[in-house]
């Protein structure tokens, strides 16, 4: 059936097909942007609308652009590499992915039960390795990732030479640049392949590891909240909230040595930081600014999926606004910091009240599971520093270094465009280019490359301008995938609730009660980072997603609230660290909600109810 057929009411139990969802107006032809297997095709219709798919608009919110699926099958390609193939997860193998209509769709691959019993001893093994030896093993990953990062950051993809280097033809080299830039760009391609098997290495334990304390608390405390569990593990020395105490130390200093006025504009990152490096008061502030630089600017105000995404290493203007605001919470006598002290008094209230449940033999093993989950539950969160922000964040400066070469070789009209193009015409772009050099003459990319990129370029922006479906075709009786209930929030309660079939009355609308607290204010709806300045102190944060840098607004929000994740996302996570309600999964409240709203958020029984 093609595109421009007309929509076919699914049955009120189920979702639309993607068979019969057409492409919004202008995106007609869209699938020729995709590689065949990341599309549903026609001939494995029935196969396809067998399984039910979700919309992972966690981590890709907004239409992926051709080169920039490299984020997906990459990292949950790798995902279910070491779920499936290296520790053998019993009830857990890898998702399946598609792109429709621009956006990513998954199906978590189940288990076949017959195979569950063999893999538990392979299982405990490996995963058991891995527990025992925790530090050493981490402390490797380190090493192994920097020395990544590293020759990554020493490709560097520039214009090939009229001629080789004179000294290259006289010591016999025997081969010339174009050889190499062809090899730097697979050597590119696969360092992040390299940095996403590593990503998953640690990630899927720490998800275990708390899913295991998850069921036992489950079993023992059957009334238990959810959140209760959660709180347990809180309050720990994570990562990734360093990027942004380094902006609170920042602001300190600015007040505290007399650089608020710099400050009055901050559009201009290079005048403002030579201004306060003249300021006789400056030194601390300018050393302080240099040493926040590597690593911890390597912070994108995206997810790092994407090729436009900015990181503050690269565009300092960003970070500086940031500091900006924080100045002015400390000069109206805000306290910015977090309080880490008060929620490990709160983490441990409540551990200490369950285990008084306990004796025996299962006291002990709820500490020993407690005290496991403690260990490895950093890293949830503490590879995202690492992986999405520091390393991809190199990856897309290189990528888009290459980008602006051949740019200016003629292929695109504009110095990013390479992103229209999947990689693998990227490297036909540039074997054409090489080859063209080596021949001495012209390349055929630029007679066939622009015009091809600016109907691309319409096919995306048309796209964007449709939310896609939360999920497609006939969702299961029972959700029962871990991460997808953990980390995604996919519950048997959210699909009835997106099929507006769950207990929820009007003006109200339900999702996982994902930090504690209850909190009223008018809505502030955002879907990507360059709205963040719009949010006000006191607004109720509404968006698809959150992303970990958006911290410096934590301190001006009431609440949280999203469209998708579960208990171990970073929505959920953040906002827990950060002591604020959350509600998240409610699968549309970005798209129901209206900025300017009043709204309260009930994070104790994951409601959001308008209230005018």
């Amino acid at each position: 059936m093609s595109q421009a057929t007309a929509v076919i009411a699914p049955a009120k139990n189920a979702f639309p097909s993607p068979y019969e969802q057409p492409a919004p107006a202008g995106a007609e032809g869209w699938r020729d942007l995709y590689a065949y297997n990341l599309v549903f095709q026609e001939n494995r219709r029935e196969a396809e609308e067998a399984k039910f798919w979700f919309c992972d608009s966690q981590h890709w919110p907004t239409v992926t652009k051709p080169f920039e699926t490299i984020g997906f099958e990459f990292a949950v390609g790798c995902l279910g590499q070491y779920n499936s193939r290296q520790l053998l997860i019993p009830t857990a193998n890898g998702i399946e992915y598609r792109i429709h209509n621009g956006y990513v769709f998954m199906s978590p691959v189940a288990v076949d039960p017959a195979d569950i019993e063999a893999r538990v001893p392979q299982f405990m093994e490996r995963a058991g390795h891995y527990f025992q030896n925790w530090e050493s093993l981490l402390a490797n990953w380190h090493t192994k990732l920097k020395a990544t990062i590293d020759e990554l950051e020493s490709i560097e993809f520039t214009a090939l030479p009229d001629a080789i280097a004179l000294e290259d033809v006289l010591a016999g080299k025997g081969t010339g640049p174009a050889t190499e830039l062809l090899a730097d760009y697979d050597r590119l391609i696969a360092l992040a392949y390299r940095a996403w098997q590593y990503h998953f290495e640690f990630l899927n334990l720490g998800y275990v590891a708390y899913l295991d304390l998850f069921m036992f608390c489950k079993q023992v405390f059957p009334r238990i909240p959810d959140q209760a569990i959660a709180t347990m593990v809180q309050g720990v020395d994570m990562e990734l909230f360093r990027p942004d105490d380094e902006l609170k130390n920042l602001a300190k200093i600015a007040v505290r040595d007399g650089l608020v006025p710099h400050f009055a504009d901050t559009s201009d990152a290079a005048v403002l930081l030579a201004a306060i490096a003249a300021d006789p008061a400056g030194g601390a502030w300018t050393q302080a600014w240099q040493g926040a630089q590597d690593p911890w600017f390597n912070f994108t105000t995206g997810n790092g999926f994407y090729a436009h995404d900015e990181y503050w290493r690269d565009v300092p203007e960003t970070p500086l606004a940031f500091i900006k605001g924080y100045i002015e919470r400390l000069q109206n006598g805000a306290d910015i910091d977090r309080h880490v002290d008060e929620l490990v008094a709160e983490r441990d209230r409540i551990t200490g009240e369950y285990a008084e449940l306990l004796d025996g033999d299962a006291l002990d093993t709820f500490r020993g599971k407690l005290g496991l989950a403690r260990t490895v539950y950093p890293y949830v969160e503490n590879h995202n520093f690492h992986i999405e922000h520091w390393t991809m964040g190199v990856f897309w400066r290189k990528a888009r270094q290459l980008s602006a070469v051949l740019h200016a070789q003629g292929f695109w009209p504009r110095a990013n465009d390479m992103f229209y193009l999947r990689r693998d015409e990227v490297r036909e772009a540039l074997f054409d280019y090489v080859n063209a050099w080596m021949v001495g003459a012209p390349a055929i990319g630029p007679d066939y490359w622009p015009d091809e990129v600016e109907r691309r370029r319409g096919i995306v922006d048309a796209l964007s301008t449709a939310r896609p479906q939360p999920a497609l075709n006939t969702p299961p009786a029972v959700i029962t995938e871990p991460f997808t209930l953990m980390l995604w929030g996919i519950t048997d309660d959210q699909i009835q609730n997106w099929l507006g079939k769950g207990d929820v009355p009007e003006g109200t609308l339900k999702g996982m009660a994902a930090s504690p607290g209850i909190a009223e204010g008018p809505a502030r709806v955002i879907s990507s980072a360059d709205q963040l300045s719009d949010v006000r102190d006191g607004e109720i944060l509404v968006a698809p997603v959150t992303a970990p840098s958006w911290g410096p607004i934590f301190g001006k929000i009431r609440a949280t609230v999203t469209d998708i994740g579960g208990m171990m996302s970073h929505a959920a996570i953040v906002c827990r660290e950060y002591g604020m309600p959350a509600v998240t999964g409610t699968g549309t409240a970005s798209t129901e909600i209206r900025t300017g709203q009043m709204l309260r958020v009930d994070g104790n029984s994951g409601t959001v109810t308008v209230l005018d």
